[in-house]
C-alpha cells in the first residue's frame, strides 16, 4: 500500500512539474489592493491545490464530523447500557 501511495504522489508531482514547465507565460493575479506577478503554471497549480483543500474541508464539515458525532453518541449508548452475560 505504501508503494502505491508513493507512486501516486510521484505521478502527481511529475504532472505538476510538467504543467509548470509547459505554462511559463507571465500572469498578473489581481486580489484587489494587491497584484501578484507569477507564471501561468504556478497559478494553475495553486488554484488546483486551493480547490482540493476547500473541497476537503467541505467534505469534512458536511460528512465526517456528523458521522463522528453519531459514532460517539452510539458508543456512549453502548457503554451506558448494562452488560448482559449469558447464564450457563
Amino acid at each position: 500500500m505504501r508503494v502505491i501511495r508513493f507512486l501516486v504522489a510521484l505521478a502527481c508531482l511529475l504532472a505538476g512539474a510538467i504543467v509548470g514547465a509547459l505554462n511559463r507565460g507571465p500572469v498578473q493575479i489581481d486580489f484587489g489592493p494587491v497584484s501578484v506577478p507569477t507564471t501561468l503554471g504556478v497559478a494553475l497549480i495553486a488554484a488546483l491545490l486551493l480547490g482540493v483543500l476547500l473541497g476537503g474541508l467541505a467534505i469534512t464539515a458536511s460528512l465526517v464530523l456528523p458521522l463522528q458525532r453519531r459514532l460517539a453518541r452510539a458508543q456512549r449508548t453502548v457503554d451506558a447500557a448494562p452488560s448482559r452475560t449469558p447464564e450457563s
